[in-house]
This record gives C-alpha cells, structure tokens and sequence, in this order.
C-alpha cells in the first residue's frame, strides 16, 4: 500500500526550518540536495539566485514517517502559505502511481505531468478537484 507523507514548501527557509525540525525531534537528513545540483532541464539554468535553495530534503521523524520539504524558485514563483502544503504519496509500483495520479488529477489541474525522472522515480504533481496539492512517487529500484 502506498505510503503519505506531508511535503512543506518554503520560500527560501527551507533549510533553516528543517535544522529547527531536527532539533526538536533528533536524527539526521536521509537527504538534503540544492537547485545548483540539479542537472539542467532541456537547456536552461537554474536562476543564481535559487541556486543555494533546497530543491528537496527527507527527513526521518519516525519509524513510518518521513517528513519532506523544499524551497519554492524562480519559475515557481513563491508560495503563498496555506498552499505551501502537498501531501507526499510514495507507490509501490509505477502503475499504482498511473492509477493513483489519473485519479487525484481528474477534474483537478496537473502541475507537473506523471513522468521519469532524473532522481530515479516516476513523478508527478497535480491539485484536485478540492483543492489538495498532491506529489504521487514511485522510486525505480536502485541499481
């Protein structure tokens, strides 16, 4: 069965709000990458300006929960808080993650179509029909 996470946007404080999550629950960052590691898509650049920015941290609060943010960025735009909140659903398969997104994005938006991705997992992004921002995920076995 799928797991859900929340996923917290921010508008360039996203590693200072995680280092204050951190401290109040312990552990470490299974992850933490920023803009500037990103690989360019389709030949563009990410603005120097968003480069330092966290494009995406994990962080383990718990034996089944993870708590997962990044920081909005130049084609973004920033967040407006109150939809700086998305909820984070990881698949086990990538044809869970094609029936759970087609079914979250009918009559919805979709942000970010279901694809492969650079980071290994076939992603998407969509707002339902209520409102919710939602990321579905399936990550790729690792090779």
């Amino acid at each position: 069965m799928a797991q859900i996470n929340p996923y917290l946007i921010f508008n360039g404080n996203c590693e200072e709000a995680f280092t204050f999550y951190k401290s109040v629950f312990g552990g470490e960052f299974a992850l933490m990458s920023k803009y500037k590691d990103m690989p360019p898509a389709d030949g563009s650049k990410i603005a120097d300006t968003d480069a330092e920015r966290i494009m995406h941290v994990s962080y383990p609060i718990g034996k089944n929960a993870i708590l997962l943010g990044g920081d909005a960025n130049a084609q973004s735009g920033d967040v407006i808080f109150g939809n700086n909140v998305h909820v984070s659903m990881n698949t086990e398969s990538e044809e869970e993650a094609k029936k759970i997104f087609e079914g979250l994005s009918n009559g919805g938006t979709i942000t970010m179509p279901l694809e492969k991705t650079f980071w290994g997992a076939y992603f998407g992004m969509c707002i339902d029909k209520f409102g919710i921002n939602w990321m579905v995920n399936y990550d790729y076995p690792k090779e």
